[in-house]
């Protein structure tokens, strides 16, 4: 594994703009994704949720971006809104840093289409977009397509978990052949595989951070057992235990959300939530309150799982047990953000047990037993 972005052919620009976000050590994904990425060549990339996967494929890309043409040279393509911006954020983040001038735009559903076209009109190098409205601009000819030297598809999993294959293939098919196709996701299914290959012109070079899905190895799991009716209240006494910096709340039923961060409000622990159901205006204010501090918890439903990228994040509370298992990878994921250290603890009733047996055998964890005892988590 390489020790410096220095070991990699990325001009010092870019190497000096990872510095000033204190990146200086690549992870184990960077380190296999950016030489494969810089030679041009098709990758199908698996590595666990905050192992540093956008830098993997910015980094490449922004070394190929020729900035002198003003012209559309790469899109990116991912499931929610939410993550979205964050790959847009570090987009900009990274330009801004680097001293590049690099452009970019957002192309998502549910916002004014009449203003993406008129951002689109002034060639930004590359898009950032949710599958349906990328594909309904490339069908209006407001995207020149045939300039698109890379596409890049993040966490395809869950784009195919949610019928958008037929989408993708027509997004590939209206961009140029010889163009670089990389894809990344956290999990990737031997079905998910099938889907992906046969989207695939070029033989792709296969890269995996682990043989199988996996949690980044520098989050604790733990796990206490209580009544369905108690979770609120042992919610309340492990915030007060743990102290944690910023926490991420999951729940299962989206309309459940703004009932639990009230109360987490009334009881003066400063809350905001977000679910399927908020308008992309509420998620965008819930989630900076969130980031910047002025709330210390964020409730939400598995929404939230894919795109949120803040280091802060110390601890991940499950009020709901995750349904599945990919669900816990990627709600856990969100804390422990590249090199950083956190915690995931899940409120289970005695019928969820098995579950956790299940979930330690398939990312080969431990899921420990913890009691509240005098105001403190103990081990069992």
């Amino acid at each position: 594994m390489h020790t410096s972005f220095k070991d990699f052919k990325l001009s010092s620009n870019i190497i000096s703009g990872l510095e000033k976000q204190n990146i200086t050590v690549p992870t184990e994904i960077q380190s296999l994704a950016i030489p494969v990425g810089l030679e041009n060549k098709d990758i199908i990339a698996e590595s666990y949720t905050g192992s540093g996967k956008t830098l993997a494929f910015l980094a490449p890309l922004f070394e190929k971006i020729d900035s002198n043409k003003n012209e559309m040279q790469a899109i990116i393509i991912a499931p929610t809104h939410e993550l979205v911006m964050q790959i847009s954020n570090q987009i900009i983040l990274l330009a801004q840093n680097a001293e590049l001038p690099i452009t970019s735009t957002t192309i998502m559903g549910e916002v004014n289409i009449e203003r993406q076209i008129k951002k689109l009109k002034e060639k930004p190098h590359i898009l950032v977009g949710t599958p349906g409205r990328l594909l309904d601009l490339i069908k209006k000819k407001k995207i020149t397509h045939q300039t698109i030297k890379t596409l890049i598809i993040d966490e395809v999993d869950n784009l195919l978990e949610h019928n958008e294959a037929a989408t993708l293939k027509a997004i590939l098919h209206a961009t140029p052949k010889d163009k670089q196709l990389c894809i990344f996701s956290a999990t990737i299914t031997p079905k998910t595989s099938d889907v992906i290959l046969s989207f695939m012109k070029n033989e792709p070079v296969i890269l995996k951070t682990a043989s199988k899905a996996t949690l980044n190895p520098n989050i604790e799991h733990m796990y206490l057992v209580v009544d369905q009716r108690d979770k609120f209240e042992t919610l309340k006494k492990l915030i007060a235990a743990v102290a944690p910096e910023r926490a991420l709340i999951f729940l299962n039923h989206s309309g459940e959300i703004q009932s639990i961060a009230g109360k987490l409000n009334y009881h003066k622990l400063p809350a905001a939530g977000i679910s399927g159901s908020s308008t992309k205006e509420e998620r965008k204010t819930a989630l900076t309150r969130f980031r910047t501090g002025k709330v210390k918890y964020l409730v939400s439903s598995d929404l939230s799982a894919r795109g949120i990228d803040i280091p802060e994040i110390t601890h991940i509370f499950h009020l709901d047990f995750p349904l599945v298992a990919n669900e816990y990878l990627h709600r856990a994921g969100r804390t422990a953000r590249g090199n950083f250290s956190g915690t995931s603890i899940c409120i289970a009733t005695e019928k969820e047990l098995a579950a956790i047996r299940i979930y330690e055998r398939e990312f080969k964890i431990k899921i420990a037993p913890k009691k509240l005892f005098g105001g403190e988590l103990k081990s069992l």
